[in-house]
């Protein structure tokens, strides 16, 4: 029986990446409050809130500085908009400090609400930029298989997921796909991942060929893909594709929404893993996701494009009605002035090891093939056969068994198709770590437990 509370939610709500057929069954959890790296729903349980919401909530919760400091904007100056020559200082000083901690020589900054606008933002650039350069064919955008870009109708092409093409005619023409990095599914017999890495690029570089590189026009890619199950590149895995970037003037796009602000020991995951990106996506940790923004770093030579254009035409003809909204602008200013004082890179360098240890820990498991991950962002891919990597009927969902036992654990995680996955709040600690943990490996045990019989009573 539902609550009057989750009857009221189903009957209202369309929840984003549910199966909206068993909701009305199954109802929702639904929360009430939040305090550091718990959430408590309305019976008052408490959750160890592993996924940090949506990879985004990196301080956790009841951080009263970024309460404060969106309260002191919204008595201030609670709306102003950017366009036709209009600004403010919250959206100025967040451009500047972004520029400064860019992991390339940044010119300007385009302010978004999500992850999401702002690759679609890139998308809608690496066109007018081309164009404006004279290169109209230079259009086609290569993503990978598995990788997660956002959901608007360019990010959700960009983005390498089945489901998030199916019946929503994507993706648009304009998009390609590579091979996916995950040398654990993917490497052939015997090969390195050096080798699988070389593999790799020596095929983007035969689909480029095969393309056209006249018409190839970008390569987008997150430093570790997050919604696609945590897939950690292989050993030179960017050191063997950038070569065949430059080699055929494709620029390089580094989707940093999830990576970007600490997730990686670093400021940004391109700086972790070697990458020299031409432009930058950002969002989520930005605000530790405490009120929607994310933003667009590009370089000079993009900039005088746009500048050349505007001579042109009259007018950059794009934008939001929230671009960099002042409240969301201080609330992103107020995260990274915090970031900085509590030193979160560093505590993120020292808690690694820690939190890699037990999530690697999981790899013995029985129901568990690989566990993977890097700086505090990890998964579990559970398998029907540990020797042979078979995967479980997708009907059965075992993923999503686990998640519900976890759930039951007080723990709440996520499941990506076959993967478990895990990204706490960067401010966890080694003791939070450790109850993390102990509650995922119970889950795993009540998965496994469920799976034998299951094969018992089908037996």
């Amino acid at each position: 029986m539902l609550t009057n509370l989750q009857a009221r939610d189903v009957a209202t709500v369309l929840h984003p990446y549910s199966n909206l057929a068993t909701l009305p069954s199954q109802g929702t959890l639904i929360l009430e409050r939040g305090q550091g790296v718990y959430v408590h729903d309305v019976e008052g349980k408490p959750y160890i809130e592993g996924m940090a919401g949506l990879w985004c909530n990196a301080l956790g919760h009841g951080v009263e500085e970024l309460v404060e400091a969106a309260a002191e904007q919204m008595r201030k100056l609670p709306f102003a908009h950017l366009f036709t020559g209009k600004s403010h200082d919250p959206a100025i000083a967040l451009a500047e400090k972004l520029k400064e901690l860019a992991p390339m020589k940044a010119a300007k900054v385009f302010f978004t609400s999500s992850g999401s606008e702002a690759n679609d933002t890139q998308m809608k650039l690496v066109w007018y930029v081309n164009n404006a350069l004279g290169r109209p064919q230079k259009k086609k955008i290569i993503s990978r298989i598995k990788a997660y870009h956002g959901v608007t109708i360019a990010s959700a092409s960009l983005t390498g997921l089945p489901n998030n093409h199916i019946d929503f005619d994507l993706p648009l023409s304009s998009v390609r796909h590579a091979g996916c990095p995950h040398h654990w599914r993917f490497g052939h017999e015997g090969e390195t991942e050096a080798e699988f890495s070389a593999r790799l690029a020596a095929e983007l570089d035969a689909q480029i060929e095969a393309e056209g590189p006249e018409t190839v026009a970008a390569f987008i890619a997150e430093p570790v893909m997050g919604a696609g199950g945590v897939i950690v590149p292989p050993e030179g895995y960017f050191a063997a594709i950038q070569p065949i970037l430059e080699k055929h003037d494709v620029m390089l796009i580094s989707d940093e929404v999830i990576c970007g602000f600490g997730r990686l020991g670093e400021w940004f995951g391109a700086t972790k893993l070697g990458m020299k990106p031409d432009t930058v996506s950002v969002a989520k940790a930005l605000t530790s996701s405490y009120i929607p923004l994310g933003a667009v770093i590009i370089p000079d030579w993009i900039d005088e494009a746009l500048v050349a254009q505007s001579a042109k035409i009259g007018v950059f003809g794009h934008g939001f009605t929230y671009s960099g909204h002042p409240v969301a602008a201080a609330v992103g200013l107020k995260t990274l002035e915090i970031y900085e004082r509590i030193n979160i890179l560093g505590h993120v360098t020292d808690i690694t090891p820690h939190f890699q240890k037990r999530l690697k820990a999981l790899g013995d498991h029985p129901l568990v093939g690989e566990a993977r991950g890097l700086g505090l962002v990890g998964a579990v891919e559970v398998v029907a056969d540990k020797a042979a990597k078979r995967a479980f009927d997708p009907k059965t969902a075992v993923a999503a068994k686990v998640v519900a036992f976890a759930q039951d654990e007080g723990l709440i995680v996520r499941a990506i198709g076959d993967a478990v996955a895990v990204c706490p709040p960067l401010v966890i600690t080694e003791a939070e770590i450790d109850e993390l943990f102990d509650r995922l490996g119970r889950a795993l045990d009540r998965g496994e437990e469920w799976v034998r019989k299951e094969r018992s009573r089908e037996g």
